[in-house]
Protein backbone atom coordinates (compact mmCIF):
# COMPACT_ATOMS: atom_id res chain seq x y z
CA UNK A 1 0.00 0.00 0.00
CA UNK A 2 2.68 2.61 0.77
CA UNK A 3 4.34 1.45 -2.50
CA UNK A 4 1.53 2.32 -4.54
CA UNK A 5 1.52 5.72 -2.76
CA UNK A 6 4.87 6.43 -3.09
CA UNK A 7 4.68 5.77 -6.77
CA UNK A 8 1.11 8.05 -7.14
CA UNK A 9 3.37 10.61 -5.29
CA UNK A 10 6.03 10.72 -7.81
CA UNK A 11 3.58 10.90 -11.06
CA UNK A 12 2.20 14.24 -9.37
CA UNK A 13 5.32 15.47 -8.85
CA UNK A 14 6.12 14.41 -12.71
CA UNK A 15 2.64 16.26 -13.48
CA UNK A 16 3.12 19.22 -11.74
CA UNK A 17 6.77 19.62 -12.85
CA UNK A 18 5.55 19.66 -16.45
CA UNK A 19 2.46 21.75 -16.09
CA UNK A 20 4.67 24.32 -14.54
CA UNK A 21 7.27 24.18 -17.14
CA UNK A 22 4.95 24.05 -20.13
CA UNK A 23 3.04 27.33 -18.07
CA UNK A 24 6.70 28.78 -18.63
CA UNK A 25 7.75 27.94 -22.19
CA UNK A 26 6.87 30.79 -24.68
CA UNK A 27 4.44 29.76 -26.94
CA UNK A 28 5.22 28.90 -30.28
CA UNK A 29 5.23 31.47 -33.05
CA UNK A 30 2.31 30.74 -35.51
CA UNK A 31 4.10 30.06 -38.47
CA UNK A 32 4.44 32.55 -41.18
CA UNK A 33 4.65 32.39 -44.87
CA UNK A 34 7.79 33.21 -46.93
CA UNK A 35 8.20 36.96 -46.61
CA UNK A 36 8.95 38.94 -49.79
CA UNK A 37 11.72 40.82 -50.48
CA UNK A 38 11.07 44.53 -51.04
CA UNK A 39 12.12 45.75 -54.19
CA UNK A 40 15.18 48.09 -54.01
CA UNK A 41 14.56 51.77 -53.96
CA UNK A 42 15.14 53.42 -57.38
CA UNK A 43 18.47 54.42 -58.03
CA UNK A 44 18.87 58.20 -58.73
CA UNK A 45 21.28 59.91 -60.95
CA UNK A 46 22.18 63.05 -61.11
CA UNK A 47 22.34 64.60 -64.36
CA UNK A 48 25.00 67.35 -64.55
CA UNK A 49 23.90 70.80 -65.70
CA UNK A 50 24.40 71.24 -69.24
CA UNK A 51 27.47 73.41 -69.66
CA UNK A 52 27.39 76.88 -72.05
CA UNK A 53 28.80 75.98 -75.22
CA UNK A 54 32.52 77.11 -75.66
CA UNK A 55 33.14 78.88 -78.66
CA UNK A 56 35.29 77.04 -81.04
CA UNK A 57 39.10 77.51 -80.65
CA UNK A 58 40.18 80.28 -82.90
CA UNK A 59 43.90 79.78 -83.93
CA UNK A 60 46.15 82.90 -82.73
CA UNK A 61 47.33 85.38 -85.88
CA UNK A 62 50.27 84.66 -87.20
CA UNK A 63 53.23 87.27 -85.78
CA UNK A 64 55.94 87.56 -88.42
CA UNK A 65 58.43 88.91 -85.93
CA UNK A 66 57.55 86.25 -83.07
CA UNK A 67 58.50 83.65 -86.10
CA UNK A 68 61.76 85.71 -86.58
CA UNK A 69 62.58 85.99 -82.83
CA UNK A 70 62.20 82.20 -82.29
CA UNK A 71 64.65 81.66 -85.08
CA UNK A 72 67.18 83.72 -84.16
CA UNK A 73 69.59 85.81 -86.37
CA UNK A 74 67.43 88.30 -87.42
CA UNK A 75 67.46 91.23 -85.02
CA UNK A 76 68.40 94.00 -87.65
CA UNK A 77 64.87 92.61 -89.54
CA UNK A 78 62.93 92.99 -86.98
CA UNK A 79 64.03 96.36 -85.38
CA UNK A 80 63.19 97.25 -89.31
CA UNK A 81 59.79 95.83 -88.95
CA UNK A 82 58.93 97.18 -86.11
CA UNK A 83 60.28 100.99 -86.28
CA UNK A 84 58.51 101.49 -89.64
CA UNK A 85 55.38 100.12 -88.52
CA UNK A 86 55.40 96.96 -91.16
CA UNK A 87 54.59 94.31 -88.45
CA UNK A 88 51.31 95.84 -87.65
CA UNK A 89 50.54 95.77 -91.57
CA UNK A 90 51.73 92.03 -92.17
CA UNK A 91 49.72 90.79 -89.88
CA UNK A 92 46.53 92.91 -91.06
CA UNK A 93 47.26 91.57 -94.45
CA UNK A 94 47.52 88.00 -92.83
CA UNK A 95 44.13 88.03 -91.09
CA UNK A 96 42.28 89.73 -93.88
CA UNK A 97 43.63 88.33 -97.17
CA UNK A 98 43.43 85.03 -98.79
CA UNK A 99 46.31 85.11 -100.79
CA UNK A 100 49.11 85.00 -98.19
CA UNK A 101 52.34 86.55 -98.18
CA UNK A 102 56.04 85.65 -99.33
CA UNK A 103 58.46 87.38 -97.21
CA UNK A 104 62.81 86.99 -97.90
CA UNK A 105 63.76 87.34 -94.60
CA UNK A 106 68.05 88.69 -94.62
CA UNK A 107 70.35 87.50 -91.67
CA UNK A 108 72.18 89.93 -89.84
CA UNK A 109 75.11 89.00 -91.19
CA UNK A 110 73.36 89.77 -94.97
CA UNK A 111 73.03 93.39 -93.06
CA UNK A 112 76.45 93.81 -92.23
CA UNK A 113 77.58 93.33 -95.53
CA UNK A 114 76.24 96.63 -96.89
CA UNK A 115 78.06 99.81 -96.62
CA UNK A 116 78.33 101.06 -93.37
CA UNK A 117 75.87 103.71 -92.68
CA UNK A 118 73.76 102.13 -95.49
CA UNK A 119 70.34 102.00 -93.48
CA UNK A 120 71.25 105.58 -91.29
CA UNK A 121 71.43 107.65 -94.72
CA UNK A 122 67.53 106.18 -95.59
CA UNK A 123 64.36 108.02 -94.72
CA UNK A 124 61.66 106.74 -92.65
CA UNK A 125 59.99 106.05 -96.03
CA UNK A 126 62.66 104.48 -97.74
CA UNK A 127 63.43 102.47 -94.75
CA UNK A 128 59.56 101.02 -95.03
CA UNK A 129 60.09 100.71 -98.93
CA UNK A 130 63.05 98.52 -98.16
CA UNK A 131 61.15 96.43 -95.93
CA UNK A 132 57.94 95.90 -98.64
CA UNK A 133 60.42 95.19 -101.31
CA UNK A 134 61.35 92.08 -99.40
CA UNK A 135 57.83 90.93 -99.15
CA UNK A 136 55.85 89.35 -102.23
CA UNK A 137 51.69 89.51 -101.78
CA UNK A 138 51.22 86.69 -102.55
CA UNK A 139 51.83 82.81 -101.04
CA UNK A 140 54.92 80.94 -102.86
CA UNK A 141 55.65 77.50 -102.11
CA UNK A 142 59.12 76.85 -103.44
CA UNK A 143 57.62 74.63 -106.27
CA UNK A 144 55.50 77.91 -107.60
CA UNK A 145 58.67 79.37 -108.13
CA UNK A 146 59.09 77.54 -111.48
CA UNK A 147 55.62 79.01 -112.69
CA UNK A 148 56.04 82.69 -111.59
CA UNK A 149 55.93 85.07 -114.48
CA UNK A 150 58.82 87.73 -113.90
CA UNK A 151 59.23 90.32 -112.84
CA UNK A 152 57.16 89.69 -109.42
CA UNK A 153 55.66 92.44 -108.02
CA UNK A 154 56.19 93.14 -104.63
CA UNK A 155 54.72 95.07 -101.38
CA UNK A 156 56.51 97.85 -102.75
CA UNK A 157 54.62 97.93 -105.86
CA UNK A 158 54.88 96.35 -109.41
CA UNK A 159 56.86 98.48 -111.50
CA UNK A 160 61.03 97.10 -112.76
CA UNK A 161 62.75 99.40 -109.97
CA UNK A 162 60.67 97.64 -107.35
CA UNK A 163 60.02 94.01 -108.33
CA UNK A 164 61.77 90.72 -107.75
CA UNK A 165 63.38 88.36 -110.86
CA UNK A 166 63.22 84.41 -110.23
CA UNK A 167 65.17 81.87 -111.90
CA UNK A 168 64.93 78.16 -110.44
CA UNK A 169 67.36 75.74 -111.02
CA UNK A 170 67.16 71.88 -109.98
CA UNK A 171 68.28 72.40 -106.34
CA UNK A 172 67.86 76.24 -105.57
CA UNK A 173 66.15 79.34 -106.64
CA UNK A 174 68.16 82.72 -107.47
CA UNK A 175 66.66 86.28 -106.95
CA UNK A 176 67.83 89.55 -108.87
CA UNK A 177 66.77 92.67 -107.83
CA UNK A 178 68.98 94.39 -110.88
CA UNK A 179 71.66 95.13 -107.86
CA UNK A 180 71.28 92.17 -105.89
CA UNK A 181 71.77 88.39 -107.13
CA UNK A 182 71.02 86.00 -104.47
CA UNK A 183 69.80 82.45 -103.65
CA UNK A 184 67.24 81.77 -101.45
CA UNK A 185 69.28 79.74 -98.66
CA UNK A 186 66.40 77.94 -96.86
CA UNK A 187 63.28 78.04 -95.37
CA UNK A 188 62.41 79.36 -91.96
CA UNK A 189 58.51 79.05 -92.12
CA UNK A 190 55.49 78.06 -94.13
CA UNK A 191 52.00 77.13 -93.30
CA UNK A 192 50.32 77.63 -96.90
CA UNK A 193 49.52 80.87 -96.11
CA UNK A 194 52.51 82.40 -94.81
CA UNK A 195 56.35 81.20 -96.49
CA UNK A 196 59.75 82.96 -94.95
CA UNK A 197 62.44 82.16 -96.42
CA UNK A 198 66.12 82.99 -95.57
CA UNK A 199 68.62 84.90 -97.76
CA UNK A 200 72.19 85.86 -96.76
CA UNK A 201 72.28 89.45 -99.15
CA UNK A 202 70.07 92.55 -98.67
CA UNK A 203 67.39 92.60 -101.82
CA UNK A 204 68.42 96.19 -102.81
CA UNK A 205 65.56 97.76 -104.96
CA UNK A 206 66.91 100.27 -107.78
CA UNK A 207 64.20 102.35 -106.93
CA UNK A 208 66.13 103.70 -104.01
CA UNK A 209 69.31 103.25 -104.68
CA UNK A 210 69.88 104.28 -108.23
CA UNK A 211 69.63 107.50 -109.34
CA UNK A 212 65.77 108.09 -110.44
CA UNK A 213 65.01 108.71 -114.08
CA UNK A 214 65.21 112.60 -115.20
CA UNK A 215 61.46 113.64 -115.45
CA UNK A 216 60.72 114.46 -118.88
CA UNK A 217 61.17 118.35 -120.38
CA UNK A 218 57.77 120.11 -120.88
CA UNK A 219 57.12 120.14 -124.49
CA UNK A 220 56.89 124.03 -125.86
CA UNK A 221 54.27 126.12 -125.45
CA UNK A 222 51.90 126.60 -127.71
CA UNK A 223 52.65 129.73 -130.22
CA UNK A 224 50.10 132.73 -129.43
CA UNK A 225 48.52 134.41 -132.82
CA UNK A 226 49.22 138.25 -132.95
CA UNK A 227 45.78 139.61 -132.69
CA UNK A 228 44.19 141.59 -135.76
CA UNK A 229 44.57 145.23 -135.37
CA UNK A 230 41.73 147.27 -136.52
CA UNK A 231 42.97 149.30 -139.80
CA UNK A 232 43.34 152.93 -139.00
CA UNK A 233 42.21 155.70 -141.89
CA UNK A 234 44.51 157.82 -143.34
CA UNK A 235 44.17 161.22 -142.83
CA UNK A 236 45.54 163.06 -145.80
CA UNK A 237 47.92 165.73 -144.69
CA UNK A 238 48.59 168.80 -147.23
CA UNK A 239 52.31 169.42 -146.71
CA UNK A 240 53.17 173.08 -146.05
CA UNK A 241 56.94 172.24 -145.64
CA UNK A 242 59.37 175.23 -147.35
CA UNK A 243 61.93 174.07 -149.25
CA UNK A 244 65.64 174.95 -148.27
CA UNK A 245 66.50 177.20 -150.63
CA UNK A 246 63.14 179.27 -149.50
CA UNK A 247 61.29 178.47 -152.83
CA UNK A 248 57.34 178.37 -151.75
CA UNK A 249 56.27 174.95 -152.88
CA UNK A 250 54.12 174.29 -155.74
CA UNK A 251 50.84 174.14 -153.54
CA UNK A 252 51.35 177.49 -152.23
CA UNK A 253 52.50 178.40 -156.05
CA UNK A 254 48.93 177.51 -156.88
CA UNK A 255 47.05 179.02 -154.56
CA UNK A 256 48.77 182.27 -154.96
CA UNK A 257 48.27 182.64 -158.51
CA UNK A 258 44.78 181.51 -157.74
CA UNK A 259 44.47 184.66 -155.20
CA UNK A 260 46.02 186.54 -158.44
CA UNK A 261 43.60 185.82 -160.90
CA UNK A 262 40.74 186.52 -158.47
CA UNK A 263 42.00 189.75 -157.67
CA UNK A 264 42.42 190.75 -161.21
CA UNK A 265 38.86 190.01 -162.16
CA UNK A 266 37.50 191.94 -159.27
CA UNK A 267 39.33 195.21 -160.44
CA UNK A 268 38.52 194.56 -164.06
CA UNK A 269 35.09 195.14 -163.82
Amino acid sequence: MKQQSFVLFSLLIIFIHCTITLAQSPAAAPAQGPVAASPPPPLITQTPAATPAQPASVPAPTNVTKILEKAGHFTVLIRLLKSTQEENHLLTVLNNSNNGLTIFAPTDGAFSTLKSGTLNSLTDEEKSELVKFHVVPTFLSTSQFQTVSNPVGTEAGSGGRVALNFTTYPNSVNINTGLTNTSISGTVYTDNQLAIYRVDKVLLPMDIFTPKPPSPAPGPAPEKKPKKETPVAETPVVSTTVNTSGAVSSAHYHVMLLGVGIVAAIFSL
